[in-house]
């Protein structure tokens, strides 16, 4: 199974993404989705699990939940959008963890791309794709893709779609 995943889009998707994620069988977008269009373009683009981030309006909220918990490929995936940091998470996250024990932990929020395990349960990859939206302090866009394959995990790569924002040419 092969996965895009990306965050904080916050109502801007990058173009980019279509020819990084078009030999994906699932997108995970980890929050601040920011418009309902952009849930349709994506899922008309591909299978794709939302959940909701702090930014989104009810429109939003009535479509994604607040976190999702669910196995792919023998693996259980949690996603959720603020969660903090290995080994820093948020009360809402370590009480999800401890609930569901997921094999892999998906957040958003911090606009800062992270893949790590976490140091106090060496068994939990964490990853935070970063941001891929023009809203937010990140200088550089950035997605992820990997593959899971009979509960094991490859082809981990961190793509950068160029900055944030474009500057403009003075005339």
């Amino acid at each position: 199974m092969k996965i895009g995943l990306l965050s904080d889009t916050h109502g801007y998707l990058d173009p980019k993404i279509y020819k990084y994620f078009e030999n994906t069988d699932e997108l995970w977008h980890a929050g601040d989705i920011g418009t309902p269009a952009v849930m349709d373009e994506l899922e008309a683009f591909k299978p794709t699990r939302f959940v909701f981030g702090n930014i989104d309006g009810h429109k939003i909220r009535e479509r994604a939940p607040e976190y999702q918990c669910f196995k792919a490929e023998g693996l259980n995936i949690l996603i959720l959008h603020i969660g903090g940091k290995p080994p820093g998470y948020t009360k809402q996250a370590i009480t999800l963890i401890e609930e569901h024990e997921p094999d892999v932990f998906i957040c958003g929020h911090s606009h800062i791309l992270r893949i790590t395990h976490d140091p106090k349960r060496p068994e939990l990859l964490y990853l935070n794709p970063g941001a891929v939206g023009k809203a937010g302090f990140h200088k550089v866009k950035t997605i992820v893709r990997f593959e899971i394959n009979e509960g094991k995990i490859s082809q981990m790569q961190a793509i950068e779609l160029g900055p944030r924002a474009q500057k403009k040419l003075r005339s």
